[in-house]
């Protein structure tokens, strides 16, 4: 990433899993996602990026809410702050379900071959 980011530039970098803009209103806000199944999804699209779900600045002044959508911003309605909690909690739970999902496949792996190595010693 350059240090100088440029307005209405998406800069995408895979190697550490992040895009990063200047907020849309023109506040000069750099704005960071990190991309991920648990964060920000990246399209890339012949009519420009699509990152998904929607960027909120909640803890800026100017508490822009858009969408980044075929290369356009698209503005979402602002939302309150029982809105942004109930979005936390909702990432949260999300975040939660997905490490939890791949924890129960971690632990069945590891317990079907540890079956398999104990059936060795029982011949």
């Amino acid at each position: 990433m350059p240090q100088e980011l440029s307005p209405g530039v998406l800069y995408v970098s895979e190697e550490f899993g992040t895009a990063a803009h200047l907020c849309a209103c023109g506040c000069g806000t750099k704005v960071r996602t990190p991309l991920g199944p648990t964060e920000w999804f990246l399209e890339e699209t012949d009519d420009g990026p699509t990152l998904c779900p929607s960027i909120g600045n909640w803890q800026q002044a100017c508490q822009s809410h858009y969408l980044i959508t075929s290369g356009e911003v698209v503005w979402a309605k602002g939302w309150t702050a029982e809105e942004i909690a109930d979005g936390r909690r909702r990432e949260e739970a999300r975040r939660r379900k997905h490490y939890e999902a791949l924890d129960r496949k971690h632990r069945s792996v590891l317990r079907r071959l540890w079956r398999w190595i104990s059936s060795l010693f029982k011949r």
